[in-house]
């Protein structure tokens, strides 16, 4: 019975190529360990929330293991100055202590308390202009300090000005842990919607925006379904959630929305129909599509998109990023610089005046397009996750199982 489930030769095929890429790693462990600020570099300061268990190792702070019970901490990114590194780039240390001048480091990494992280996360906000709040879920594959770093990353080029909130849940960073890491987002569901929670309570926070990219992509949308059946539906400062290159089944998707009802976000969909990645996981998944990778323009997405006023936006045709596709955002400063500075200018995302779409189009020369609720996009920011040595070995990994690149 095994032997006619095409899923297991498939993870047997990851297993000889992971443990083929196990000696690739180039950049050093422990890259959290504080060192001192540099004056010429910027700094990114960000309040995690996980599900991760602690760790003894110096400089690691958070495993890849479960805990128990939620933890907290208090982190500042150091971020070279321009010119050092390119927008969209994390610039990893390739020796410790990282330099400042020209690494990502760390200034400050700290676990808390609840009561301490709530008292951060206030006097952060007292802070911002709108009063305005960003939460971050990573995808599959991701050490702590992978999910850290590129945070920070896309905090710092699209010049966000909104508190910076990562929720992190238990990754191992391997390509053999694909059915862990998909279990852990299960595992920690219930945490973020308890975040969600309290975020929509809290009164000194107006408006929330959500990024998830990858399998983060079905954590959000549990907890966010979770809490919409909770409370009857979404509260209204929740007003941005955006999908990029969503790893979640179709069909379970449509159902998900049907149970968050009308009243939720305005919801952003990033797809790419070239997506590598995810052109493995529908093949590990029975053949399914994946939500990141559809045809937006065929029936029955274009019309039940429209039904449901997601807005769409395709990359397919923007020549960046690597060869997996996966990561678009990453390597399109231009958008990631145009998305952020929109938010952060407080202008409304759903009206129908000139808005953000017609700014994409022009700076990608025509390569992307919009489809339904065209008018008026709903975005947070760019998201990519998966950093340099993730890509390659996702991209030998793709290449030895022959998903060809089309």
């Amino acid at each position: 019975m095994i032997s006619g489930n095409r899923r297991w030769p498939m993870l047997g095929a990851m297993a000889l190529v992971a443990s083929g890429l196990s000696g690739c790693a180039s950049r050093p462990s422990g890259v959290l360990q504080p060192v001192a600020a540099s004056p010429s570099a910027a700094r990114v300061d960000m309040l995690v929330a996980t599900t991760r268990e602690a760790s003894s190792k110096p400089g690691e702070l958070f495993g890849g293991e479960r805990a128990r019970t939620p933890a907290f901490a208090e982190i500042s990114v150091s971020i070279p100055p321009d010119g050092v590194r390119k927008p969209g780039e994390v610039a990893w240390p390739k020796k410790l202590p990282a330099d400042p001048a020209t690494d990502f480091a760390a200034l400050k990494a700290e676990q808390v308390s609840q009561a301490d992280a709530e008292k951060w996360l206030n006097a952060n906000v007292r802070k911002t202009s709108d009063r305005s709040v960003v939460v971050f879920i990573h995808g599959f594959n991701n050490h702590f300090e992978d999910a850290v770093f590129r945070f920070a990353q896309i905090v710092q080029d699209s010049k966000l000005r909104s508190v910076p909130i990562l929720a992190t849940w238990p990754s191992r960073g391997s390509l053999l842990a694909y059915g862990y890491d998909r279990e852990s987002t299960n595992y920690t569901r219930n945490a973020v919607e308890r975040l969600f929670q309290y975020l929509a309570r809290n009164p000194e926070i107006r408006e929330v925006s959500i990024l998830a990219h990858s399998m983060g992509n079905w954590l959000a949308l549990e907890a966010l379904r979770q809490m919409a059946i909770r409370n009857g539906g979404l509260p209204a400062k929740f007003r941005n959630v955006m999908l990029a290159a969503p790893d979640v089944d179709v069909d379970v998707f449509r159902s998900q929305i049907e149970d968050m009802g009308q009243r939720r976000p305005r919801f952003t969909l990033f797809v790419s129909r070239d997506d590598r990645a995810l052109a493995l996981s529908r093949r590990v998944w029975g053949d399914v599509s994946r939500l990141g990778a559809i045809d937006p323009e065929q029936s029955p997405y274009r019309e039940e998109l429209a039904a449901n006023k997601i807005t769409v936006i395709d990359l397919t045709k923007i020549n960046a990023g690597d060869g997996l596709h996966h990561s678009k955002f990453a390597e399109s400063p231009q958008i990631v610089q145009l998305i952020g500075g929109r938010l952060s200018s407080g202008q409304t995302l759903t009206d129908s005046r000139h808005g953000l779409g017609d700014a994409i189009v022009s700076v990608t020369a025509g390569a992307a397009h919009t489809v339904g609720t065209a008018a008026g996009l709903v975005i947070s920011a760019p998201v990519a996750v998966v950093d340099e040595h993730t890509r390659q070995n996702y991209r030998d990994h793709i290449n030895t199982l022959g998903v060809v690149n089309k």
